[in-house]
């Protein structure tokens, strides 16, 4: 058994999302309702570089299910509909709202996408209502994914050491 252990932050935001720069018309973001395999080849493409395996290991019944219930997807596209990057909800437990994935692929990052992506996202998930919507990131994240989270308005709220586990 791996005993390896990462620093797990854990963030929420209890009031409306900061707002955010607007871009360029060449990108947009939509939410959508993917197919598994849609989904499954985004989430590889995002998620490989940073260690991303709890999906790929579900049992792909159960990620249709999950797919089909209580998710939502934002999905970033540029002008030829190619997919650059996610943000994914889960609302199982609404009015709490967890934010369960969020990325790019590694050829859209650092161009301000990914603020763009999670500002938008959150809006709309503001939007419908939550008490709350709060998440967790750990050591093998992307460098800038706290302050990111902070700049939308996340605030820590827990910081733990945790054993490996699934992604």
């Amino acid at each position: 058994m791996d005993q390896t252990i990462v620093e797990v932050t854990y963030l929420e935001l209890r009031s409306a999302p900061a707002s955010f720069a607007s871009r360029r018309p060449t990108e947009h973001v939509t939410k959508e309702e993917l197919s598994r395999d849609e989904y499954l080849t985004l989430y590889r493409r995002v998620g490989s570089p940073l260690r991303w395996d709890q999906r790929l290991r579900m049992p792909a019944e159960e990620l249709t299910v999950l797919l089909q219930s209580s998710l939502r997807i934002y999905v970033l596209r540029d002008s030829s509909h190619n997919a650059l990057g996610f943000c994914e909800f889960d609302a199982a437990g609404f009015p709490e709202t967890e934010l369960k994935n969020f990325g790019l692929v590694p050829e859209a990052q650092g161009r301000g996408l990914g603020p763009w992506l999670l500002g938008i996202s959150l809006q709309h998930e503001w939007s419908l209502g939550p008490k709350r919507i709060w998440l967790h990131t750990d050591t093998w994240d992307h460098p800038a994914a706290i302050p990111t989270y902070e700049r939308a308005g996340f605030r820590v709220y827990a910081v733990r050491q945790e054993p490996v586990g699934p992604l």
